[in-house]
């Protein structure tokens, strides 16, 4: 009765495990849209794109962009990598950890500094724990006090292009751009950060901006 019993638990658990063992497969990568999106070519030939679960790197036109891009084909191009699938994405796109040479990339950029923890769909520890970490020692985009979040970022550009660029340029009157002294950022007067501790020096217009060395805030993009 006994060994009847022990049978079925071990059963069971096997049961359990199967669908976490069938999410898992490897393939090449051969393909890097972004740090956070490949493409992975199975063994069948069939070609799949790969979301990494619970990082958000810079969009490309973003501080750190082209950088976690480049960490993401250095690391994973035309290396055989391992699949773990989470879920899929609205894109379709297939969510998932990616380990290349026992190195895990989801965790290698956060670590880096080239990616934050995608909070709203991620509540890993281990994940959250090395954004921390990265912050603390100012890796990467976590140098710049007024990095903007890759869904911030997003958002403002949706927000953008429902509106037209003459209005979304901001017809602010004189005085309406604040530059911030220590990062050499300048800002709208609808934007977030308009009022920032630093924000001491004041420009007439965004060519008196950009004519004094100031860079546009990659958030309102004034």
């Amino acid at each position: 009765m006994k060994i009847k019993k022990s049978y079925i638990i071990i059963t069971i658990a096997m049961l359990l495990l199967l669908p976490a063992l069938a999410l898992a497969w490897t393939g090449e990568v051969i393909g890097v849209s972004d740090g956070d999106t490949i493409t992975v070519l199975k063994d069948n030939k069939t070609q799949v794109k790969i979301r990494l679960y619970g990082v958000d790197t810079p969009e490309k036109k973003q501080a750190f962009g082209k950088q976690a891009k480049r960490f993401t084909a250095e690391l994973a191009f035309r290396q055989r990598a391992e699949i773990k699938t989470v879920n899929k994405d609205h894109y379709g796109r297939t969510v998932a950890w990616l380990t290349i040479n026992g190195k895990n990339l989801n965790a290698e950029l956060i670590k880096a500094g080239l990616a934050w923890h995608y909070k709203q769909y991620s509540n890993d520890k281990s994940l959250a724990d090395l954004e921390i970490k990265a912050r603390q020692n100012k890796a990467g985009l976590w140098s710049d006090p007024h990095a903007v979040a890759p869904w911030e970022f997003r958002k403002a550009k949706r927000s953008r292009a429902s509106g037209s660029k003459a209005e979304n340029r901001h017809n602010s009157p004189a005085g309406a751009y604040h530059g911030n002294s220590k990062s050499h950022v300048f800002h709208a007067s609808t934007c977030r950060y308009f009022n920032c501790k630093n924000c001491t020096v004041v420009f007439k217009s965004r060519k008196s901006a950009l004519d004094a060395g100031f860079k546009p805030c990659q958030l309102c993009t004034p």
